[in-house]
């Protein structure tokens, strides 16, 4: 997610005739607060103003499935025969009858792992190629990725309906069409992208899960106040995690300006297979990946937790 929260208190000062209406936190007025709570459905609207922020694309999928970065929108710092090379595109179809655009880097050919990334609320697969090649060379991993519906060239609209149903299609393809195993498949989520990849864990057996910047539920994060998950409330990811078995990595800066990092710890605390967690000191929202911290516990984790569960699992199954 990005964009400051929601004011804690309201502000609730009328004027004269003419004025506006008085207004919450963060510029929401009382008509606004109103149609949230009031008009369905809530989980629609509150998802749409405050979730999810499609840029305008910055690649297309060639006639050979390649990327195509589109200039001023993306940059590849990287050797340009890397993005021939080692970066394929294609289209997978969801069960919600959208088509996603997917992205497979490959920049180690003997990777054991594959991260499935699930990204954030305000970039798409061209912004973000650049970064999976740089992480998941440092990682030595494979990286697997998605736009969700509405986002780069994946069709239909961003909604949680669509967020759970993209993931679900592109980890379904990521086993079937490239026979990777899930005891293989760490699923890697940042921001919005923990929300489908909690609902996803939380139902489905892989190697682990790694929560970078988590939210524990949409009214969580909008009105900070808010204790309980309502039946109206959007990506209850809270809720979820309880049900997750793979060993959980929760990423958190202490600074996070836009998911308080109240979610992470909360996160952390509910999650039944949680290791230690990074609590990144002075980090925000959008600069956790800056510190050295965040490579060093990754890679710690990759090693070790993960691998010891591909381990047991394969142990399991001699």
């Amino acid at each position: 997610m990005s964009g400051p929260h929601s004011g804690s208190s309201m502000d609730t000062t009328t004027g004269g005739p003419g004025s506006p209406p008085p207004r919450a936190g963060n510029n929401v007025s009382f008509r606004d607060l109103c149609c949230l709570f009031c008009c369905p459905p809530f989980p629609s609207a509150i998802v749409s103003k405050l979730a999810f922020m499609p840029p305008e694309s910055s690649y297309s999928i060639t006639e050979n499935n390649k990327l195509q970065l589109i200039d001023g929108r993306a940059e590849w710092p990287h050797d340009p025969s890397f993005l021939v090379n080692c970066v394929d595109m294609f289209v997978a179809r969801t069960r919600r009858r959208n088509k996603i655009a997917c992205v497979f880097v490959k920049p180690m050919a003997s990777a054991h792992f594959t991260l499935l990334f699930s990204h954030g609320n305000a970039v798409d697969l061209g912004q973000m190629c650049s970064f999976y090649y740089g992480l998941g060379y440092r990682l030595g991993c494979n990286v697997f990725s998605y736009d969700y519906s509405g986002y780069g060239c994946s069709t239909g609209k961003p909604s949680e309906k669509n967020l759970y149903a993209d993931i679900t299609a592109a980890f379904e393809t990521l086993k079937n069409e490239f026979h990777v195993p899930p005891e293989r498949i760490i699923l890697y989520g940042q921001s919005i992208g923990t929300v489908p990849s909690v609902d996803l864990a939380s139902r489905a057996n892989v190697a682990a899960l790694v929560l970078h910047s988590p939210l524990m539920s949409g009214m969580r994060v909008a009105f900070p106040g808010t204790q309980r998950t309502w039946c109206c409330d959007a990506f209850p990811s809270i809720e979820k995690v309880p049900r997750v078995k793979c060993p959980t990595l929760v990423i958190h800066g202490t600074d996070d300006e836009v998911i308080d990092f109240s979610h992470g710890v909360s996160i952390y605390e509910k999650c039944p297979s949680s290791v230690e967690p990074l609590w990144v000191a002075g980090a925000g929202h959008n600069d956790v990946e800056l510190h050295a911290a965040y490579l060093d516990r990754l890679r710690s984790f990759i090693e070790l937790e993960a691998s010891t569960t591909r381990a047991e699992g394969l142990n399991s199954t001699s």
